[in-house]
């Protein structure tokens, strides 16, 4: 099959160019519009009793090849599974008016090419599953050879194309997210949630402590930003008379990328009229362990040096006494001075703006890495949750949650601020963080404040992100996303071919 003389790239494309003209002076057409396939390769693997000695028509692409005289075996590839191929020289029927290819023929195929074959199932001697070919018709010529490997986890991503062909166990981790994400959306559904749809791009954008993503609306002729969260939105058709919403979709963040953060990624966030934070925390616990059961068939997990089981007892940890008990803060009385002196006394690299919020947080995230859960973070103060509503029984604190799992936050819920006046007070000190150079601190809404002024009802809200995905796999979030953002790279060999019928894009690179 292959051109063993020809072992560079442009010389293999070369190669199988001249194969393609090949074909097309044949008259077979190398791209045909239609297959008919009849079943995947796993349908006739898992249910060989079914399907032996019956004929059936299979595609997919060809990963293995190896000729024996007047014998051939293959393998091809679909998103399923890998199934042999058996060619006799004296069983394939060659008819180039439908497209069949002959035994003379076969030269003309590559290692890559997708191919349909017809013929009967069966087992070869060695009792290997396989199909003994009478047709092969080609679906699509490669042009490129698929590399055995590629060299490091960037270039998997830049061309995750090539990364499921050598790694196909990749197809099922995605198709595990899938799932991940289905059996969200069923569970809510169950529960009487309807999916609503809400703006991408915002006016002010708000529902979390990130900067935006900027872009500008042609024909409003005005700047808008890529959402953040869904959350206000959601709570407006709350006030429109909805009671149990919930979106799913990709949100933005122009932040920092690490292993737990990307500036695109994917969340489900539902919001329930009538109810309070400890309602959700019982419909989160029971949709978890409804992740952990329907998709994974357990509940005990192991990542990033945590193991949890989600079966658990959930523990409560209350936000201003752990931080009391491991650094002897007062957050409400002690001064900044305080604060900072002791998150300097622990090593901890300090970025962007400066606050007491900020520092206040940074020490929580130091005993946050060390709890395993699954826990519930309860009782933080109102002045880090700016859409929660007060504790009943202490004004100072408010009725959120978070989701602790293996050292990170995995979701938010609380329950939401109906009261415009205290809404709108919030808004106020957020706004004086962004004026004082805070680019994470929320937007001021007085639209939404407005809508509080008609009346919205007392609800709970709770969103979780992709995130939850990229840990139970134990994955980083590039590894657990199938096209993460990456600085934009033109590989060599391609500016190589093209060059001088391509104007190629100048890339610049920040220091």
């Amino acid at each position: 099959m292959e051109d063993q003389q020809k072992s560079d790239l442009l010389g293999q494309r070369e190669v199988r160019l001249e194969k393609l003209e090949q074909l097309e002076k044949l008259g077979i057409n190398p791209y045909p519009a239609k297959s008919f396939k009849q079943y995947s390769n796993g349908e006739i693997k898992n249910k060989f009793e079914e399907f032996e000695g019956k004929e059936v028509i299979l595609a997919g692409r060809i990963v293995a090849w190896r000729e024996h005289g007047k014998l051939l075996f293959g393998n091809i590839q679909d998103q399923t599974d890998t199934i042999q191929l058996m060619v006799r020289e004296s069983d394939l029927q060659e008819d180039l008016t439908k497209g069949y290819l002959g035994w003379d023929k076969l030269e003309l195929l590559d290692l890559a090419d997708f191919v349909e074959v017809y013929g009967t199932i069966g087992k070869t001697k060695t009792g290997e599953i396989s199909i003994m070919v009478k047709n092969i018709r080609l679906l699509s010529k490669a042009l490129r050879p698929i590399p055995r490997e590629l060299k490091n986890k960037d270039q998997q991503f830049r061309r995750r194309y090539l990364d499921l062909v050598i790694h196909p166990d990749k197809v099922k981790l995605f198709e595990r997210k899938a799932k991940f994400w289905q059996v969200q959306r069923d569970f809510l559904k169950s529960k009487g949630f309807l999916e609503v749809e809400v703006p991408v791009l915002e006016a002010v954008t708000g529902g979390a402590d990130a900067k935006p993503f900027i872009t500008h609306h042609n024909a409003l002729d005005q700047d808008f930003f890529l959402r953040i969260s869904t959350e206000l939105y959601q709570k407006r058709l709350l006030g429109g008379g909805f009671e149990k919403i919930y979106t799913f979709g990709p949100n933005f963040r122009n932040e920092g990328m690490d292993e737990e953060h990307l500036q695109e990624f994917y969340d489900i966030e539902w919001y329930w009229a009538y109810a309070n934070y400890r309602d959700n925390m019982v419909l989160v616990k029971e949709l978890l362990l409804e992740i952990a059961n329907k998709v994974y068939g357990k509940t005990e997990f192991t990542t990033r040096g945590h193991t949890f089981n989600l079966a658990d007892e959930w523990q409560e940890i209350d936000y201003t006494q752990i931080i009391k008990e491991r650094f002897d803060i007062d957050i409400f009385n002690d001064s900044d001075e305080k604060i900072l002196e002791v998150v300097r006394k622990n090593n901890i690299e300090l970025t962007g703006d400066i606050n007491r919020n900020r520092l206040i947080d940074n020490l929580w995230k130091i005993i946050r890495a060390t709890i395993s859960g699954p826990a519930f973070l309860v009782n933080q103060p109102k002045f880090v949750s700016p859409l929660a509503k007060a504790h009943e029984d202490n004004k100072s604190l408010t009725e959120r949650f978070q989701v602790i799992i293996a050292g990170s936050e995995l979701g938010n819920g609380y329950s939401e601020i109906n009261d415009p006046r205290d809404q709108l007070e919030r808004f106020l000190e957020q706004q004086s963080l962004r004026e004082s150079g805070d680019e994470e601190a929320q937007m001021l809404d007085i639209d939404f404040v407005e809508m509080l002024e008609y009346g919205m009802p007392p609800a709970s809200g709770y969103g979780q992100s992709e995130r939850i995905f990229w840990f139970l796999e134990n994955l980083t979030a590039r590894e657990g996303t199938l096209f993460p953002q990456m600085r934009n790279e033109i590989e060599t060999t391609t500016r190589e071919i093209y060059e001088g019928k391509v104007k190629f894009p100048k890339i610049v690179k920040k220091d």
